[in-house]
């Protein structure tokens, strides 16, 4: 997705920091990725992907491959119209995941370990059993 936003207008770290939070307002009903993080209990420091269940992972997964396909597609240019297609594509995947009748993104559980952790302790075990 970096490429496709970079194509229409998203260039500076900042700019694309602006481009995620918009996916994640759609999603999450206006929260932005510090709001998700202390609706999580995060720390600043950790990444909110690390941090989620394969349900609501499969949800910002699917937000960011259908807002790079929507830059793509519609070559769509600016970062301003970039910005509000990936909160419109986010909004979008939160509404069928309301017309399914399913849990919203950010009513989902944490999982207790993020996916480092598990990694971590998946190279422990496999170096302790060889």
């Amino acid at each position: 997705m970096v490429a496709a936003a970079k194509d229409a207008g998203v260039e500076t770290s900042l700019d694309y920091a602006i481009f995620q939070n918009y996916g994640y307002m759609g999603l999450y009903n206006g929260m932005k990725a510090k709001d998700i993080k202390a609706h999580k209990g995060l720390k600043e420091n950790e990444n909110i992907l690390d941090h989620m269940g394969y349900e609501e992972l499969a949800a910002n997964l699917f937000r960011a491959t259908q807002t790079e396909a929507k830059l793509k597609r519609d070559n769509i240019q600016g970062k301003e119209n970039a910005n509000q297609t990936h909160y419109n594509v986010g909004k979008e995947v939160r509404d069928t995941i309301s017309r399914l009748g399913g849990t919203m993104p950010e009513e989902l559980p944490t999982p207790e370990k993020s996916i480092k952790q598990i990694e971590k302790e998946q190279k422990l075990l496999n170096r302790h059993n060889r």
